[in-house]
């Protein structure tokens, strides 16, 4: 009698979790979410009490008409803390990220699990299945529902004419939209940053992402976003030209085919009061699955040079410039001179369909040598395409030649299939022990973590656009520390020193400038996460100007401490790192000038020579105006720094 009883208060029990909302809270219990097992899985997400999202559906369908919804429910749920610290073991932002976070698992009996969790800076939910064989996911539902009056700032994909909208390389403007003005026909990649009603930012993204399409988002005409996915590709084909690549012709009716038994991505929603605490957020890295590699000795983030968006178009020189020995080696002297630990050969060393047909004016064996001889590794660009045909053989070779890292490029998508080849092709380079960037490619969402050895991506609007466009504005570049760098570090490729007003400007093949200052490219090595920095500049130019050579190469590209002391998006940011007892702080503006008050409380007690670059007097009418000055500062002084329009500064504090 007794057991029956405690079967029946059992059975009441789970009856009452699905009709009531389960609740869980950050561990500051100032970010709440209220979870509702009810005919369909949604949930609410509230900050300081105020509602943020309403009513946001979870669900997946698998093959056979087996939802996770039908007849939900629960099983059983478990409750966990979490307070322990993840090393980093390449530190993009800060080396000793604090994990902090309250956990919800909840099962249900029809074999699915959704597991939340909620941060004092986000809240993230994935969902998890025990089937005992394999099955074909055939949707995701992953709804985000904001209060009305929300804005966001979205970068909706320019469908190509040949192919559907989840061909893309992510690179894209963040227009400023009414949620509401953002149709079922606009798809946008993440992040997406979303602006509340009450100022409250949100980025929708996701982490973890193994096995398994990417997460796209489009309009739903209201005030929210559906998830979209890439369907599998049932049938290939390789679009011909100078840089071919293969594209979906047709697609199955499912997203994947996977285990039974594993979880699923984290959807992630990255929390912030002001603007300012957004840039060092670093949740998806937080999420992600830690590092497949032990031994990360062999992997040196660094900087290094790039010669394809100038077009090798170098002067000052005894030699014909382009794609051959004698401009290498020149940037080999370049990189040796300045501080750099690297230098890319772009596209253009050999054939892009064939890693071994080799530009007939290089002799690799030369480079080679040269390079060891001068203590600079080598960086390759290669094709996705042939690096995919030729994996194993390339990768003998790059070692054979000294490379430390490699670039492929022309990926264009994030279905599974695709998914699975950056797994494959990092994890080959891992064993290789060499570094990989990925270009033409979606931002890492964590990948970063699991694989340090992928050390950065593209996936942004970045310098190339200079070369054809005129796109990369002030304020855009305002907006990526917002938005592309909460999904881990990117590859701009900023160091342009042709520089120009935005009326100046003119998108010029071999000649490429910039509409920004001086000093706001040369900031962007500090205000944006990256760990391999490419420089893209002129380095012709670059030993004209010496002294502004030799401090772009003192700034390190990982960090010990990141501190955002201002920002508003799209209008400002300002940065304060820490390497060592060093301090590097920069700051960009968007179009409009700006009068920045550093306060340098925030360091620690003592004396520091400071070296400050910033724009001259004249840098609103012709942006390659600077000054560097150097002083003396106590920790606990202010400056005071105007940024011309475009503009930016950089401060390096060496302590006494």
């Amino acid at each position: 009698m007794r057991r029956i009883f405690l079967l029946l208060l059992t059975a009441l029990s789970l009856k009452s979790l699905a009709q009531y909302p389960l609740e869980l809270a950050s561990p500051d219990q100032k970010i709440k979410v209220s979870i509702y097992p009810d005919d369909q899985l949604s949930y609410d997400v509230f900050v300081d009490s105020q509602p943020i999202l309403a009513h946001s559906i979870i669900d997946m369908e698998l093959y056979g008409e087996v939802y996770m919804s039908h007849i939900l429910s629960v099983k059983s749920t478990k409750a966990r803390t979490v307070n322990e610290p993840i090393i980093a073991q390449v530190p993009v932002s800060r080396k000793n990220i604090p994990d902090n976070y309250n956990e919800l698992s909840i099962s249900f009996k029809n074999n699915f699990t959704v597991i939340f969790r909620a941060y004092n800076d986000g809240v993230a939910y994935r969902i998890a299945t025990s089937f005992k064989d394999s099955i074909t996911v055939v949707n995701e539902t992953a709804d985000f529902h904001f209060v009305q009056g929300a804005h966001a700032w979205a970068p909706i994909i320019t469908k190509r004419p040949d192919q559907d909208v989840f061909h893309t390389s992510f690179e894209e403007l963040y227009p400023y939209k009414s949620l509401d003005s953002i149709g079922k026909n606009d798809y946008m990649y993440s992040p997406v940053l979303v602006n509340t009603f009450d100022n409250i930012k949100v980025a929708v993204t996701e982490s973890d992402l193994d096995d398994y399409p990417g997460m796209f988002l489009r309009g739903t005409s209201s005030n929210g976003f559906q998830s979209a996915f890439a369907a599998y590709p049932a049938e290939e084909k390789v679009v011909p030209g100078d840089y071919p690549q293969k594209v979906v012709s047709e697609r199955a009716y499912y997203i994947a085919k996977t285990k039974g038994t594993r979880s699923f991505p984290w959807r992630a929603l990255l929390i912030a009061r002001t603007d300012k605490e957004l840039p060092t957020n670093d949740l998806v890295y937080r999420l992600a699955a830690p590092s497949k590699i032990n031994d990360v000795s062999w992997i040196h983030p660094g900087k290094g040079t790039d010669e394809w968006i100038i077009d090798v178009n170098l002067f000052n020189v005894p030699f014909v410039s382009g794609v051959n020995t004698a401009s290498y080696k020149y940037y080999i002297d370049f990189a040796k001179q300045f501080g750099f630990d690297r230098i890319m050969m772009d596209a253009g060393w050999s054939k892009t369909t064939d890693l071994f047909a080799i530009n007939p004016n290089i002799n690799m064996d030369t480079i080679a040598a040269y390079a060891k001889a001068k203590g600079i590794h080598l960086s390759m660009w290669t094709l996705a395409m042939a690096l995919d045909r030729q994996l194993d053989s390339a990768l003998k070779q790059f070692q054979k030649w000294g490379v430390d890292y490699i670039m492929t490029d022309f990926i264009d998508r994030d279905d599974q299939p695709t998914v699975n080849f950056y797994k494959r092709i990092t994890e080959a380079c891992a064993k290789a022990q060499l570094m990989i960037m990925f270009h033409g490619a979606y931002p890492p969402k964590g990948f970063n973590r699991t694989y340090p050895n992928n050390i950065t991506r593209e996936g942004v609007l970045g310098s190339e656009y200079n070369a054809w466009s005129d796109k990369p504005t002030a304020a855009h570049n305002c907006i990526l520390p917002f938005t592309r760098m909460l999904a881990g570090p990117f590859d701009y490729e900023p160091g342009i020193l042709d520089n120009a007003t935005p009326q100046q400007f003119k998108p010029i093949w071999g000649k490429v400038m910039s509409q920004t200052t001086r000093c706001q490219q040369l900031a962007m090595f500090v205000v944006y996460d990256n760990p391999l920095q490419i420089f893209s500049g002129n380095p012709s130019q670059g030993y004209l100007e010496p002294a502004f050579m030799q401090l772009l190469g003192s700034i390190p590209t990982t960090w010990d401490t990141s501190i955002i002391l201002s920002a508003t998006v799209a209008n400002h940011i300002v940065t304060a790192r820490q390497k060592g007892n060093d301090w590097f702080i920069a700051g960009i503006c968007g179009p409009n000038p700006k009068d920045i008050t550093l306060d340098l409380s925030f360091l620690p007690t003592g004396n520091y020579t400071a070296t400050i670059c910033k724009d001259g007097i004249n840098a609103d009418r012709n942006a390659m105006d600077y000054v560097i000055e150097e002083k003396r500062l106590p920790a606990n002084d202010t400056m005071q720094i105007h940024l011309a329009p475009a503009g930016g500064f950089l401060l390096r504090l060496k302590k006494d």
